[in-house]
């Protein structure tokens, strides 16, 4: 189960090409009429693709089927792993980070969007701070190939390479980065 932190048009990018790839996706949001756009424009989104015949009607159900809108944090607790995608705000990132802490397993890796701030910084929020690694998507994110995976200072030494397999399983181009 994937989880996304944050249902704007990163999050929901996020969230369709994680679904894509066949994955159940987990999207959270606070804001209910956040959701609720997301939603509707993926739907449309994926309305499009097949008109362009880029998707079967049934592909485009599938994806569509593999996400859930959620208001609450904790349908986020089963995830192996989140993409958090909200406003580039450290302490705001940091409070999440540790709030998800507490609901996911030790094995969650708990990762960031960001494209600017620090994942050591972010991760000081938590406990285990080797699973936390940035995964930067660039917008929009299903159509830009590129993902850059940037490990913190504390993340496990393994986790990179992880999730450089797994973005190429999602059809990304990833480089690791500093």
């Amino acid at each position: 189960l994937v989880g996304v932190v944050g249902a704007g048009a990163m999050g929901s990018g996020i969230a369709q090409v994680a679904a894509t790839a066949g994955h159940s996706v987990y999207v959270y949001d606070s804001n209910q009429p956040a959701l609720e756009k997301a939603s509707k424009k993926l739907d449309a989104v994926l309305n499009r693709l097949v008109e362009k015949e880029k998707y079967t009607s049934e592909a485009a159900k599938k994806i569509a089927d593999n996400i859930k809108w959620v208001d609450q944090l904790e349908e986020l607790s089963n995830s192996d792993l989140i993409i958090e995608a909200i406003i580039e705000n450290l302490d705001i990132k940091k409070e999440v980070f540790k709030s998800l802490e507490a609901l996911v397993s030790d094995s969650c890796i708990l990762a960031s969007n960001t494209s600017s701030l620090s994942i050591a910084s972010i991760a000081s929020a938590c406990e285990i701070k080797s699973r936390v690694i940035g995964i930067h998507f660039f917008n929009p994110a299903p159509l830009m190939p590129l993902v850059e995976v940037i490990p913190g200072i504390t993340t496990a030494v393994t986790l990179p390479q992880q999730i450089v397999d797994l973005m190429k399983k999602w059809g990304k181009v990833p480089v690791i980065t500093k």
